[in-house]
């Protein structure tokens, strides 16, 4: 297995490049356990490089009710009633302290995700 850092961007292109022709390898196989490696190698110069923001708090809840299927009527133990959860969906108002706890716990949206200062409309 002959393996190295990626530490330019030709580097990171040949990766990519090794890994789609790995991509069909079985998990127990040299070529599968190449591709774990690969891709671990890929994902550390990736998050180093190309770091991704934290979304907009709303932007994460309705990713999250869109995910699960939700409605606002299930955010209502999380937020309160349904007028609240409009107003927050809408940007009207902020979220509180006990509203991040409980959609943390509830959708298992980051509390990071859920602190972040909202972007406005």
């Amino acid at each position: 297995m002959d393996i190295k850092p990626i530490k330019t961007d030709a580097d990171y292109r040949a990766a990519l490049t090794e890994i789609e022709d790995l991509m069909m390898a079985g998990p127990s196989t040299l070529q599968g356990e190449k591709l774990d490696v690969m891709v671990t190698l890929i994902e550390a110069y990736e998050a180093k490089h190309f770091p991704m923001d934290l979304p907009d708090p709303v932007e994460a809840i309705k990713f999250e009710m869109e995910r699960k299927g939700l409605t606002v009527k299930d955010l209502e133990p999380m937020i309160g009633k349904s007028n609240r959860v409009y107003e927050i969906l809408n940007h009207k108002r902020s979220l509180t302290l006990k509203m991040i706890w409980k959609l943390h716990e509830g959708l298992g949206i980051p509390a990071e995700s859920l602190i972040k200062p909202p972007q406005t409309q």
